[in-house]
């Protein structure tokens, strides 16, 4: 999926759409279209729209937390969190191919990974304001527990923002994954490509 994972924020200046194609411009290998309140239908047109782009591009293309979306949807992916349902359940749901993550916010956690998942996403690293219901921070020193732990790529979530490249690949991690550092960038598709070359470069 790439170093740059960049999750979308519907609350962000830019369209959710506009978010997604700008952060494939800059180079990200994965998006994820993450809503809370979208109606299912809504989401899923969203999806199938973005899907044809997204492939052409390749980049990776994730739904958020929603079951039915991913299935109705055609997605590439799922990412559901530590409160969306058994992981193994739905697994057995999801076609054959389709990338299954799960967010993971402890070392213990980290330890019972269910086989059935394909990558992590680890924190958050700092608090964040996007998500104020976070679990509590666990640093580049519990991201590298983490990684560690894990026999999946980790991608590190949660206060990631430029600079952090160096770091995070010393702790283990697989990429980054960010909302604010690029959804609420002046130019997405630029902070998108600076992550990219930060992260090739570190």
């Amino acid at each position: 999926m790439g170093p740059v994972y960049v999750i979308t924020d519907p609350m962000a200046p830019y369209p959710v759409a506009e978010q997604a194609r700008l952060a494939a411009r800059g180079g990200a290998g994965a998006v994820q279209i993450r809503d809370k309140t979208l109606h299912d239908d809504d989401f899923i047109a969203l999806v199938a729209m973005l899907l044809p782009e997204m492939t052409a591009r390749g980049v990776t293309l994730i739904v958020n937390d929603r079951v039915e979306v991913a299935l109705r949807s055609g997605a590439h992916g799922l990412h559901i969190g530590q409160g969306d349902g058994d992981p193994t359940d739905i697994r057995a749901r999801l076609p054959q191919g389709m990338i299954f993550g799960l967010s993971i916010e402890t070392l213990e956690q980290a330890q019972r990974l269910p086989d059935c998942i394909d990558y992590i996403g680890a924190g958050p690293v700092r608090a964040t304001a996007t998500k104020p219901d976070h679990a509590a921070p666990i640093g580049f020193d519990g991201l590298a527990q983490i990684a560690a732990a894990v026999p999946v790529p980790c991608y590190a979530i949660g206060g990631i923002k430029p600079g952090d490249g160096a770091a995070l690949r010393r702790a283990g991690a697989a990429g980054m994954a960010v909302v604010s550092a690029v959804t609420r960038a002046p130019d997405p598709a630029m902070a998108t490509s600076n992550l990219l070359r930060e992260w090739n470069t570190a």
